[in-house]
């Protein structure tokens, strides 16, 4: 098929080149060969910042054509780690966590071991008091059983056990998590509190209360708050080894492509590699992952909220929106 863009560019050129070559005759004034010569420059300028935008353009449209008559509020934050192309959609508002605060808490504890202040061979043991509802299986194992911190660390990753995550935060609380999220200039992520439990079965009383948590502003996130592009920036540094060191960044990787939830991000791809941790509430889906797509490790973070139904079903409508951008965005960014 003939490119009648770059037909119509290639004629403008030699237009605007011929007028330069042949000299001056009647008709032909100087005011004439400028205008020929600035429209052929023009035309061609035109053309190469439309090949230049078009595909974030594209993307862009992808994306809101996906979520336009969704029942819920959409943002994300998306990077090639490989390319440096980004797509944000209100990527810096601040959203409500679910379970994908347990990423900053991990990074957390690594760093604590990192600095002499943790041993993630040190035993941690099950309480009964600290037993919620919900994901994960140490609510139905004995209390007075121990667990090194990092078996805790694999199971509030890969199973997003919450008791697990309640019993981390007795030995690395909060505050030391915020503190950490606040030195690497984070300004969002920040844990609130810990696991209350399940919808069903909710413990009455909050505890763990970090002092971001005890301000009344902060009640409306729940068990903690990020934004999408801070996640991100949480993933990329993992990625390039920059989180507490290379092999802390490495191991941390690794427990997140053992995450078992399958349900949103990267739900259809086959034979690829992903790491991520996902979130889930009544109205809340979100994850946040790296996807390593054969043309570049795509970090994203999508959080939706605000569904109008509870569905604990895999196929809630928030894991589907999330399975179809996660798609369309590493298609989006890949690099060439």
């Amino acid at each position: 098929m003939l490119d009648f863009t770059r037909y119509n560019r290639q004629q403008d050129s030699f237009a605007a080149c011929d007028c330069l070559r042949r000299p001056l005759r009647g008709s032909v004034t100087m005011t004439r060969m400028i205008h020929r010569l600035f429209f052929g420059l023009t035309t061609a300028c035109v053309c190469l910042a439309a090949q230049i935008t078009t595909p974030l353009v594209t993307l862009d449209g992808k994306v809101k054509t996906r979520i336009a008559n969704f029942q819920g509020h959409v943002t994300l934050y998306a990077k090639n780690l490989d390319s440096g192309a980004m797509y944000d959609l209100s990527g810096d508002e601040p959203v409500r966590t679910a379970s994908t605060i347990k990423l900053p808490i991990m990074v957390a504890c690594y760093w604590e071991a990192k600095d002499g202040k943790l041993d993630l061979s040190e035993p941690l043991t099950l309480a009964e008091d600290e037993k919620v509802s919900g994901s994960g299986i140490l609510q139905d194992l004995s209390a007075g059983d121990r667990f090194p911190i990092r078996d805790m660390i694999d199971l509030m990753i890969v199973l997003s056990d919450n008791t697990a995550t309640n019993t981390i935060l007795n030995r690395v609380p909060g505050n030391i998590v915020n503190a950490r999220m606040a030195q690497l200039g984070l300004s969002q992520t920040r844990v609130m509190r810990k696991i209350l439990g399940d919808r069903n079965n909710l413990k009455s009383t909050p505890a763990g209360i970090s002092d971001q948590g005890a301000r009344p502003e902060n009640k409306k996130w729940g068990i903690g708050r990020s934004a999408p592009h801070e996640m991100v920036t949480i993933l990329e540094k993992l990625y390039r080894g920059e989180m507490a060191d290379k092999k802390s960044s490495d191991e941390m990787l690794t427990i997140l492509k053992r995450q078992r939830d399958q349900n949103g991000m990267g739900r259809d791809m086959q034979d690829t590699e992903i790491a991520h941790k996902s979130g889930a509430l009544d109205a809340l889906r979100s994850d946040v992952g790296i996807i390593y797509s054969k043309r570049g490790a795509i970090a994203i973070a999508i959080t939706i909220d605000d569904m109008p139904h509870a569905n604990w079903t895999p196929d809630n409508p928030g894991d589907l929106m999330i399975s179809s951008l996660s798609e369309i965005l590493t298609e989006g960014l890949a690099s060439k």
